[in-house]
């Protein structure tokens, strides 16, 4: 019995510390890259694959043609991007809403 107990304990532990990895700073960091600037857009091999959806975003994102400094705001090119994404139907590592205003992280880690 006690064993039981230290493998769920175990495991608990394992899927907590997994999520933390996993999900968007209150900052905007997201597996150790800042989600806002120069962003390109792949079919393969991105940084991070991305789902839109129409509510409970993970991320809001403001596309900007200028400058993009802050969490949310991306400016797409096709080079000399700050990180790539692929848009994705399942198996996303976030979700984002595109946003006229307010773009920043609207789910962060707890």
């Amino acid at each position: 019995m006690k064993r039981i107990l230290f493998i769920l304990i175990v495991i608990s532990a394992l899927c907590c510390s997994m999520r933390s990895d996993d999900c968007i700073s209150k900052d905007g960091y997201f597996r150790g890259k800042r989600l806002c600037g120069r962003v390109k857009i792949v079919d393969s091999l991105a940084d991070f694959k991305v789902k839109v959806v129409g509510s409970l975003a993970d991320l809001h994102v403001r596309v900007v043609d200028g400058i993009a400094n802050d969490p949310g705001e991306w400016r797409f090119v096709e080079s000399g991007q700050d990180f790539s994404v692929c848009f994705v139907e399942s198996g996303e590592d976030f979700t984002i809403r595109y946003v006229e205003s307010l773009p920043g992280v609207n789910r962060p880690c707890r």
